[in-house]
């Protein structure tokens, strides 16, 4: 029994209260939580792109001034290709000047070395590297796909071809650029590696890996990643993934077009939401103050609030004792709510609810259809013209019936009035109240529901009847509606019912498959 005492009305609306404001501020935590996280993600991808974007701008601009350099010198070195010493001082020349390429080399038309730097190791030997075979069939500028050179190194090789002034093809002019390996290239793309995890790396069309800040990863194949189809699509722009490692990665991306390669800058997830603890914190600390004055004010409003829905409730659970009207007429409630809960306690108590509990099922009921029958729909009626609701009416008729039983008999008919119930109970609400008046007769009595209400509900139930096919017997029937309305200052429920009835007799007059309004 102490137990029971503890939850009385007051206790549980100042709990609920409590409750309610705990899980708003929770939530409002959470929420703060995931938009900070989708900023701080959305801040990196968005620092990610521009950076690729940006690294992948400036390999262009160097892989360009690299083979512009080459073409000038191809110009020149066509001059020279009978002159021994002047061809390794121009190739010397090319490697010296700057820092482009690790080294240096002419070949003629069949692949032989006619001059390299900085070593001439290479000087009277034939090349049959993947780079020099591809320059010697294209006859064009190349920047060759990476290959092992001799030497065990990741090579690329830029080439120029070499023309004579009447256009004969001479050979190529061609730079070397060692992949892992400490030169311009290298430099260029490894400014971005951080101790947080972030990285950059390039890959080129076979998915072979031209930069990894890992060197031991450098001409490895990089497996299934969407950055890098994107990338190698052409594509620019940024993408949550898992990399290789299986690690949540932020990674923005750009295509490198000049050579065919794409670059990626990414971060791990976690590195890139580490402040989000500290921003949360910062949140918390300035909303702790807060949440505590709308706590204390919701207990308080909550404890007014229950005043006079405890004093009601006392009077519920004593409604048989005589003195229990006067002392619920005694309660004074400030809102609106507890005022119209008073109001219906007052009207019903002796009334409505006695009748709704007269409402035996098995007397009252339609065997056929599950409606309330002709008693129900009188008890009913009672009920509602006693407890002053107001309420609409809508009277409803199977169009053309009686052919359907003579048809195709009456077990086919008992069925199309078994679908008309179940359409009634689809197009109406829990409170409504439905009735079988006899034969295809139906009503639908709608509590508080105002007569445009009413008009709604009767034309949605009309059009889900009408574009029903594949009933027994005829297929598809069509129902005429009558709607009416109901107020204790309209007069009695039978004018109401009468005035449903006239509807109803309108629409079956003005073509049936209509909904009529009581004039």
């Amino acid at each position: 029994m102490t137990r029971l005492k503890q939850l009385d009305l007051r206790r549980l609306i100042i709990s609920l209260a409590v409750i309610t404001g705990l899980i708003m501020l929770a939530n409002s935590f959470y929420a703060s939580y995931k938009a900070q996280e989708q900023i701080l993600i959305k801040n990196r991808l968005q620092l990610n792109h521009a950076y690729a974007t940006k690294v992948a701008s400036a390999t262009s601009d160097y892989l360009a001034s690299a083979m512009q350099q080459l073409r000038y010198s191809a110009k020149e070195v066509s001059k020279l290709m009978d002159i021994p010493q002047a061809l390794q001082t121009e190739v010397s020349r090319v490697y010296r000047q700057t820092e482009s390429f690790d080294s240096v080399l002419v070949t003629d038309t069949n692949g032989k070395v006619l001059a390299t730097a900085p070593l001439d190791t290479l000087v009277g030997k034939t090349l049959h590297s993947p780079g020099a075979i591809e320059a010697l069939k294209l006859q064009s500028p190349v920047i060759s796909k990476p290959y092992t050179g001799v030497s065990g190194n990741r090579i690329i090789v830029l080439s120029q071809p070499i023309f004579s002034a009447s256009g004969k093809y001479l050979g190529y002019i061609g730079g070397s650029i060692y992949l892992g390996q400490a030169n311009s290239l290298d430099r260029l793309l490894s400014e971005h590696y951080y101790s947080d995890g972030s990285y950059l790396f390039a890959v080129d069309q076979d998915r072979q890996l031209i930069y990894h800040p890992e060197s031991r990863r450098v001409g490895t194949t990089v497996g299934q990643n969407p950055v890098v189809d994107a990338v190698l699509a052409g594509e620019t722009g940024y993408m949550q993934a898992r990399n290789s490692q299986g690690i949540e990665m932020l990674a923005g991306y750009a295509p490198l077009t000049i050579a065919g390669w794409g670059i990626v800058a990414q971060a791990p997830t976690n590195a890139a939401l580490e402040p989000l603890g500290a921003l949360m914190a910062g949140v918390l600390q300035d909303t702790a103050v807060p949440a505590l004055i709308i706590l204390g004010l919701a207990w308080w409003m909550a404890r007014l609030i229950s005043r006079p829905l405890s004093q009601l409730a006392q009077g519920a659970r004593a409604l048989d004792q005589p003195e229990t009207a006067e002392k619920i007429a005694q309660v004074e409630p400030w809102y609106y709510e507890a005022s119209q809960l008073k109001k219906a306690m007052l009207e019903s108590m002796n009334t409505f609810h006695h009748r709704i509990v007269k409402l035996n099922l098995d007397a009252q009921t339609d065997a056929l259809t599950g409606l309330l029958n002709r008693r129900g729909q009188e008890m009913a009626l009672a009920a509602l013209e006693q407890s002053r609701q107001d309420f609409s009416i809508v009277a409803v008729d199977i169009d053309h019936f009686k052919p359907v039983n003579d048809t195709w008999g009456h077990d086919t008919g008992d069925l199309i009035l078994q679908f008309l119930a179940d359409a009634m109970r689809t197009c109406s609400r829990d409170e409504d109240l439905l009735c079988r008046s006899g034969g295809e007769e139906f009503l639908m009595l709608l509590p508080a529901t105002p007569p445009e209400g009413a008009q709604h509900v009767a034309e949605r139930l009309r059009t889900h009847v009408d574009t029903w096919h594949g009933l027994p017997g005829p297929g598809h029937i069509t129902i005429s509606l009558g709607v009416s309305y109901w107020s204790p200052e309209g007069g009695s429920v039978e004018v109401a019912l009468k005035r449903a009835d006239d509807a109803l007799y309108n629409a079956k007059k003005n073509g049936r498959n209509r909904v009529e309004m009581a004039r």
